[in-house]
């Protein structure tokens, strides 16, 4: 499985292809970020966004893109760019017609480090750990977007067998739409 992880953000998006399976060594397969000046119109920033990301998935060709899910925060001007580099990203996945994936920090943080309250220091020691890699990815936000391509890669199994248990258990199930029996 290939997976691009996005850590959405306006000034910097990180990025990060990992391939593999769960239970297995996985592999990093690129670790960016994308970059727009804080200066330039919001127009203009979330285009340099879709551009890089549109970018990324030219290159690597991932079959799912795992996306930080928003979550809110004190500052709303943040939460709002966020949330709109985030939207830009499930657009350019959703055109292509690759599945996407919502995980919220605390998922992703758990994922990798066992601590769904780890610091950005121990998500990137692990992520540096998992992927043996020489350092750190650099900024934070590059480490975030492996992680997040990592926890997709380790939960997406599971939450398969879960969606496929709900949809059996739903067209085995006598009752209606209005909840009652037919």
């Amino acid at each position: 499985m290939r997976v691009l992880g996005v850590d959405p953000g306006l000034t910097r998006c990180g990025v990060g292809v990992v391939e593999g399976v769960a239970g297995r060594p996985l592999t990093m397969i690129g670790v960016g970020v994308v970059r727009t000046p804080a200066d330039a119109e919001l127009g203009q920033r979330l285009v340099a966004v879709e551009q890089g990301i549109e970018r990324w998935l030219d290159e690597h060709r991932p079959e799912y893109v795992a996306v930080e899910r928003v979550f809110s925060q004190h500052n709303v001007r943040t939460v709002m760019g966020t949330a709109q580099a985030s939207a830009v990203a499930m657009l350019c996945a959703a055109r292509r017609g690759i599945p996407v994936a919502l995980h919220t920090p605390s998922e992703v943080k758990a994922a990798v480090t066992g601590s769904g309250r780890a610091d950005k220091a121990q998500v990137g020691a692990m992520v540096t750990r998992l992927l043996r890699l020489d350092a750190p990815p650099k900024p934070a936000d590059a480490a975030d977007a492996l992680a997040l391509a990592i926890c997709h890669i380790w939960r997406a199994p599971a939450q398969n067998r879960l969606q496929q248990a709900v949809a059996l258990h739903a067209a085995r199930s006598p009752i209606t739409s209005k909840g009652r029996t037919a």
